[in-house]
């Protein structure tokens, strides 16, 4: 028998960025709710994973995560994504508040299969940046207007942004959102992806030491 359960399709409404469902988050880290955000202009779903009351809070700590389904899920050590992840969940489950917006951007918003082409050229001695743009493909192709409309939608007033990319803060910045300090996150430095780090930091300005 043909289900009669009507199914949300993400785009059907006319609202730019609107959350669309919430449930309770019980996770190895602490107690969260996640909501799930549609993007009704492009079709993208994205999720955010909330710790405690933020709605017109301020100095809120927020940790923007873009997809990386190798280091998330299959723990791939080629990235420090897993690494940042787990520690942005484990630090923020131990604080009153915050977040963790969860962006469907892979592979810096290239996608998972250019991402594996781009892993193939690496094998062959490019970095991260020059497999992109071998691939005719930005650098890093994000950008995250999405998850400041995310953050306008949950009511926060101004964040404390985890992140070691001054890139994400100018961003959000020019969307619109009060930035009121950086928090430092550097985590999971090994010998697959030392090269990896510091090509994000000498060529794409990111904070590392």
């Amino acid at each position: 028998m043909k289900s009669r359960m009507k199914k949300y399709r993400c785009g059907d409404t006319k609202k730019g960025m609107e959350i669309v469902a919430h449930a309770r988050l019980p996770t190895q880290f602490g107690k969260f709710i996640i909501y799930a955000f549609c993007n009704n202009i492009d079709g993208e779903e994205h999720v955010a994973i909330v710790k405690g009351n933020v709605k017109g809070k301020t100095n809120v700590p927020l940790r923007m995560h873009s997809e990386c389904l190798t280091g998330d899920a299959l723990h791939s050590l080629r990235c420090d994504c897993h690494a940042q992840l787990v520690a942005a969940m484990k630090n923020i489950g131990k604080m009153p508040r915050g977040v963790v917006v969860y962006l469907r951007q892979e592979g810096r918003g290239i996608g998972i299969t250019n991402k594996i082409r781009a892993y193939e050229l690496q094998d062959k001695g490019m970095d991260t940046v020059q497999a992109n743009l071998a691939l005719g493909l930005p650098a890093d192709g994000r950008d995250y207007e999405a998850a400041a409309e995310m953050i306008k939608e949950l009511g926060i007033r101004s964040i404390a942004l985890i992140t070691n990319n001054p890139g994400k803060i100018s961003d959000l910045l020019g969307h619109g959102i009060k930035v009121v300090r950086r928090i430092p996150h550097e985590f999971g430095r090994q010998k697959y992806n030392s090269e990896y780090l510091n090509v994000k930091k000498k060529k794409m300005a990111h904070l590392l030491s």
